[in-house]
């Protein structure tokens, strides 16, 4: 699995969308019929989708501000674990009494 849980396959269809933008460009008079074409060529969904993976990419080279998918997988692997930490606290806390209350009984030998 790659970035964000996606196959290698999506990805590699995402690059390659993003490529023949690049490749695009000098042929139409703007983004949107570059867009149009791409999406045609690939059957893309819509070529909002088209963008937002060209806007991503941008992001990811570093050429416009914003959360990188690499950022994004370390966040939500931090949230991920940061959920966990809490159940296994929220479970330490209701026994902790339990435990308590064993340490306070008389211990008799056998």
């Amino acid at each position: 699995m790659a970035a964000r849980g996606l196959p290698a396959v999506a990805l590699e269809l995402r690059h390659r969308a993003v490529r023949m933008v690049a490749e695009a460009r000098d042929d139409h008079p703007n983004e949107t019929t570059d867009l149009q074409a791409v999406t045609e060529k690939l059957r893309i969904g819509s070529r909002e989708a088209l963008r937002n993976w060209l806007k991503q990419h941008e992001i990811d080279a570093g050429t416009c501000p914003g959360t990188t998918l690499e950022e994004s997988a370390q966040l939500k692997a931090l949230k991920d674990e940061n959920a966990e930490l809490k159940r296994s606290n929220a479970v330490l806390e209701a026994t902790a009494p339990f435990f308590v209350a064993g340490l306070d009984r008389p211990h008799t030998r056998s």
